[in-house]
């Protein structure tokens, strides 16, 4: 028999837990740093409202229409084992293959700073030693694979212990505990004489320094952060009741709590930066060079930082060990095969996946295609090419394959105040998918 989830609650998290991972704590605040803070932080929560909520809508409602993950999903919807539309689950499923291939190394990553910057490593530190430090640490080979063996082992045996007592069980406890370690650190960071001014440039919208790309960014950042495309929401929503299970309101709660800890990032990190006089605009090395430098240089810096890089393994390990159920399920639903032997297909896949990721950071580096490294080269066709078309097959299957009319009714059945309304049918028929194919088409480099 198919396990549903114990609780509304044990849901939440593990959806939320899902969509909250490094996109929120590091993609998100350097993202925001590039564009201009408090301009960019108001897009965002204007897009997630308007765009992130009903995509998220559609892509439980959708998991619980079928009672089916993703490919064997929307096998049963379109009636056809080969049909445009299945495009979509394909899409997803290829997306977070790719995506959890370089995620275990930068979750390996973060296991490795913790117990450096834990252990005081960085006290004291110039940013040519955290830079060099970095440098030696990411190509060591030995601690990367240990660590990525590990991950993977782990999540497999959370998987082994079923939907409830795994998944469930872990993000019950992770979750709460992520968003108190980040409440206190938001307030600790609040304490540095100048935090004022970081919180201020963080809060405080500067609409001259909206422009097209700033929408663009905070369009993307969306996708990237909520995971929309990535077949997820689609399958954990698939373990929901039929009957009783309030999706609208559930979706809104995965995404506010998502957005919280994005929000909260910024309050962890921007006011730290500026009381200390660095700068938030550093891009992607935001995290392991100007944060680490941050470390080096406050008061409790190794206190501060363990209990930060704390939070992104908790928030990386829930978002492994969701994507580790949902791909584990789809392999059950779509094959027939059983739980024990799906889970060790996955674990599998996974090293053989990983393996020329972290390879590629040490004896096999340089220019795989496109003049990119392999690492780069999986982010870009992930995040740029593939999780856009996904989303976009999603938009364009609720408002014109499903159709809006069947979408409310699914919807609707068993939510309870928060319930689709005429008020979405001009968000899931025009402003969605239009919001959605522009973020595809730049994506793909057809507009700039």
């Amino acid at each position: 028999m198919r396990e549903t989830w114990a609780s509304r609650f044990g849901f939440i998290m593990a959806t939320a837990g899902f969509a909250v991972g490094l996109g929120n704590i590091w993609r998100f605040p350097y993202i925001t740093g590039m564009n201009g803070g408090g301009a960019f932080l108001l897009l965002y929560l204007v897009i997630v409202l308007f765009i992130g909520v009903p995509l998220m809508t559609a892509e439980i409602s959708l998991g619980r229409r079928t009672q089916l993950t993703p490919i064997a999903g929307m096998w049963k919807l379109t009636g056809r084992r080969w049909h445009p539309w299945n495009l979509l689950s394909w899409l997803g499923v290829a997306a977070a293959v790719i995506i959890n291939a370089y995620y275990i190394m930068l979750v390996a990553w973060i296991v490795g700073y913790f117990f450096m910057i834990a252990s005081g490593r960085f006290a004291g530190a110039s940013q040519e030693e955290v830079a060099t430090t970095y440098a030696v640490f990411t190509t060591s080979l030995g601690p990367m694979f240990l660590y990525s063996f590990l991950l993977i082992a782990l999540m497999a045996t959370l998987a082994a212990r079923g939907l409830r007592d795994g998944l469930e069980r872990m993000a019950r406890v992770a979750m709460p505990l992520l968003f108190v370690l980040m409440v206190a650190l938001a307030g600790w960071s609040m304490t540095f004489p100048g935090a004022r001014e970081g919180l201020a440039w963080f809060l405080t919208p500067n609409f001259r320094a909206i422009t097209p790309a700033t929408v663009l960014a905070a369009l993307g950042q969306a996708f990237y952060s909520i995971g929309i495309g990535m077949a997820a929401a689609f399958a954990l929503g698939s373990f929901l009741d039929r009957d009783s299970s309030d999706v609208p309101g559930n979706a809104a709660i995965v995404v506010a709590c998502d957005t919280a800890v994005a929000v909260l990032a910024g309050l962890v990190m921007f006011p730290a930066l500026f009381a200390f006089g660095l700068e938030p605009d550093a891009g992607p090395s935001l995290l392991f060079l100007t944060m680490t430098n941050l470390f080096a240089q406050m008061p409790g810096g190794a206190l501060f930082g363990g209990v930060f890089f704390l939070l992104l393994i908790l928030a990386g390990m829930t978002s492994l060990a969701a994507m580790y159920e949902v791909l584990t399920a789809t392999l059950i639903d779509a094959t027939g095969m059983p739980r024990r032997v799906a889970i060790a297909v996955v674990a599998v896949g996974w090293a053989v996946l990983v393996t020329p990721v972290l390879l590629a950071q040490g004896p096999w580096a340089g220019t795989w295609a496109f003049g990119m490294g392999l690492f780069a080269l999986m982010d870009h066709a992930s995040g740029q090419i593939i999780l856009p078309a996904a989303g976009l097959m999603v938009a364009l299957f609720t408002a014109y394959g499903w159709g809006y009319s069947a979408f409310r009714d699914e919807t609707n059945r068993g939510a309870s105040r928060f319930q689709v309304n005429a008020a979405w049918r001009p968000l899931v028929v025009i402003l969605i998918p239009l919001a959605v194919a522009v973020v595809a088409l730049v994506g793909w480099g057809l507009i700039g």
